[in-house]
């Protein structure tokens, strides 16, 4: 049976958790003092906010973790029910560990509704003394004031390309195989800080028999940078029929949608030495085109449109 990468490297501690050293060393601390307070964890997929928790309970309450965590996940069970049934039901039990406390572990905790967050802040209240709970969310501005109040919000950012790599090179030299530096490019430039998704990349890249970063792109439904930089070069230069000729095969053979063209577009131009005043306006053009894709436009008349404002962009500021 195949091993999922993501659970076979999950960090069994928190010293193993990559990219967030401020968070682990106030988590760290927790575990000396043998004391916790609610916490929030708040910031993007992929950056090791259910590890932490995880991690962390493991190092507070060692083999018999998973008698003193209840671990739910919000966006699945975001009624007012599940507060009154199983968060209510597990924080009045006593704790069986010497600490005197335990967990409720809520992943995703932002799509909890309103009157669900109102009746998990009264069972805060009532069992404070026994109970520990730990909110992992993207978006801690979408957690009500009282629940905000009550806790220690820690933001997790997303790692940078040189971590990614690290931890990347590391599973590949586990699973003794060799992956180059483009292709951990490319994995690191695809997964944007998530190191949930780059590791997903990895495992498919290795499945697939041939390591490389054009296979990569392959595999993650991305086009390649090279056809990004034809693009805009052909657009930016006047050079209308052929860089429509390039969004096409981009469009029907890469099989991108119009989004996708936006968003790599702008990755792209975020990172081009282009003269100032061509960014500003390019990057205005796409946020253009997004939304009115975003709204219901049609992808090939936004795009054509798009493009025939950069090239009018590249002659007016050229």
């Amino acid at each position: 049976m195949l091993d999922i990468w993501i659970e076979k490297y999950r960090p069994k501690n928190l010293s193993e958790i990559h990219g967030q050293k401020e968070n682990i060393q106030k988590l760290k601390s927790f575990v000396n003092a043998k004391e916790l307070p609610h916490l929030i964890f708040a910031g993007p997929a992929g950056t090791g906010k259910t590890s932490a928790a995880l991690a962390l309970s493991i190092e507070l309450f060692g083999e018999n973790y998973k008698e003193n965590l209840l671990e739910l996940n919000a966006s699945n069970e975001r009624g007012i029910d599940v507060i009154r049934e199983n968060v209510k039901d597990f924080a009045r039990i006593k704790p069986s560990n010497e600490l005197g406390f335990k967990i409720i572990f809520l992943d995703e905790a932002d799509q909890l509704t309103s009157e669900a967050q109102a009746a998990l802040r009264r069972t805060m209240e009532l069992y404070s003394s026994t109970t520990r709970f730990i909110f992992s969310c993207n978006y801690s501005s979408q957690i009500i004031p009282p629940i905000q109040s009550r806790t220690v919000v820690m933001r997790f950012r997303p790692l940078i390309p040189d971590q990614m790599k690290s931890r990347l090179n590391d599973i590949a030299r586990k699973e003794d195989f060799t992956i180059d530096e483009d292709s951990l490019t490319a994995i690191t430039e695809i997964s944007e800080g998530d190191m949930r998704k780059a590791l997903n990349i990895l495992q498919a890249i290795y499945s697939s028999g041939e390591v490389s970063a054009r296979r990569i792109y392959e595999i993650a439904g991305y086009a390649q940078p090279s056809d990004f930089k034809k693009l805009l070069s052909t657009s930016i230069s006047g050079l209308f029929d052929e860089a429509r000729a390039v969004l096409d095969r981009m469009l029907i053979e890469d099989g991108l949608s119009g989004m996708d063209i936006v968003k790599g577009l702008h990755s792209y131009v975020r990172k081009e030495p282009i003269a100032p005043r061509q960014k500003i306006e390019i990057i205005m053009a796409l946020a253009e085109a997004e939304f009115r894709i975003v709204e219901g436009s049609s992808d090939n008349i936004q795009l054509d449109a798009l493009l025939a404002k950069i090239a009018y962009i590249g002659n007016e500021y050229s």
